[in-house]
């Protein structure tokens, strides 16, 4: 029998499109994108510029420049089409020559209401992949709008870890966001399976003699910032090992609102991610010999160029100290690695200073996804309605 290497240079590779606006990238387009390729051998995916967007949905929190860079960072995307039209034609299909695309199993509409892939479903080129459930852009946008600018400050200032800091003005603030938002938008509550760990994980083991570089952070809301960041600390070696600290921990150092998506979120945002080897859920905070050697032996340990914050015992993470049983050492080995980022405007603070400093734009977005949601909602359950007939 013929091995799948030499069946695949037998027949013609199967080319696969989805298209999309991949706004605030997160690991639910990224389930969305591993499934697709499963389906093929090589996935192209089209990008919708900031203005057919707009034109159709509302405003972006990203900028296409950035969606663009956010997508082709997703290990699973061969090739990047910008620009890519709103409505998928056959057009489009053959000018990349591709066999046939794939979208989630919910309906997507034009300004007009009309289903953006009626063409390609009558021509027989059309596909479904299953939704992830729990997550989405309109989602991200609403649990920050459920944060004031106040509050959003004097959490980070005072390290507030409680709701006690919280005003009643700021109470009634949340209150009255979730009101306005409407049902969509919540708490994160998603809890994966390990079924969807291993799917996204590589599950490929260093070499022996492989440079491991080790970093760690929040990596919330996953953006263009830290992809950038990634990229380099994996140039530093040949295995990139990244440390994602828990959700008490990052309440506990950066403040009551951090972190916006919960560990298991960020942990597959960060696995979706080209440049990343494996992950440690739920890493320390600070440095330890643990984390230098206990998994991998760890070459160099690589950190942004902006400042750290301290651990709760306001000492520098990196820094040495003896803490019962653990030594926080990277620095005083000479492992210690500083990074210039040319992408750090882009942080999570930025990304959530655009949603509050355009805030009226933003919740009337939102009271239009929720209206186009239920409506398309009504249509979904039609079809079905008709096809059990």
């Amino acid at each position: 029998m013929l091995s799948e290497a030499s069946q695949m240079q037998t027949r013609k590779p199967i080319r696969v499109w989805v298209d999309g606006c991949f706004d605030m990238m997160h690991f639910g387009h990224a389930n969305a994108l591993r499934q697709a390729k499963a389906m093929g051998d090589f996935l192209i995916v089209g990008v919708h510029s900031d203005a057919e967007i707009e034109k159709n949905k509302g405003p972006t929190v990203m900028k296409e420049d950035e969606r663009y860079a956010a997508v082709a960072a997703c290990k699973w995307v061969d090739q990047v089409v910008p620009n890519a039209p709103y409505n998928t034609t056959v057009e489009i299909l053959m000018e990349y020559n591709v066999d046939f695309c794939v979208h989630g199993d919910d309906i997507t509409t034009m300004a007009d209401g009309t289903d953006c892939y009626q063409a390609v479903k009558d021509a027989g080129l059309y596909r479904e992949c299953k939704r992830t459930q729990g997550v989405s852009t309109t989602e991200l946008v609403g649990r920050m709008l459920l944060m004031t600018r106040d509050h959003h400050r004097r959490s980070q200032s005072a390290g507030a870890s409680s709701l006690a800091s919280l005003s009643s003005e700021d109470l009634g603030s949340f209150s009255t966001a979730s009101n306005k938002l409407g049902p969509n938008t919540t708490v994160s509550h998603f809890l994966p399976t390990s079924r969807k760990i291993v799917q996204f994980s590589e599950g490929r083991e260093p070499k022996e003699n492989d440079r491991i570089v080790y970093v760690d952070g929040t990596f919330d809301l996953f953006h263009t910032g830290h992809i950038e960041f990634l990229k380099r600390a994996k140039e530093l070696g040949d295995y990139l090992l990244v440390g994602v600290h828990d959700d008490q921990t990052v309440n506990a150092i950066k403040g009551i609102n951090y972190p916006l998506m919960n560990l298991h979120e960020r942990v597959l945002s960060v696995l979706a991610c080209r440049y990343v080897d494996e992950v440690i859920i739920g890493a320390p905070y600070s440095v330890t010999k643990d984390v230098l050697g206990k998994v991998y032996n760890v070459s160099l340990v690589a950190h942004g160029n902006t400042p750290t914050e301290h651990d709760l015992d306001d000492k520098d993470p990196y820094e040495k100290k003896k803490f019962f049983h653990f030594t926080k050492l990277p620095k005083q080995l000479g492992i210690y690695h500083e990074l210039d980022n040319p992408n750090a405007s882009v942080t999570t603070e930025g990304i959530i200073n655009r949603i509050i400093e355009h805030r009226r734009v933003f919740e009337e977005r939102q009271r239009r996804k929720n209206a186009k949601a239920a409506l398309e909602y009504e249509e979904e359950q039609r079809q079905k309605d008709v096809k059990s007939q």
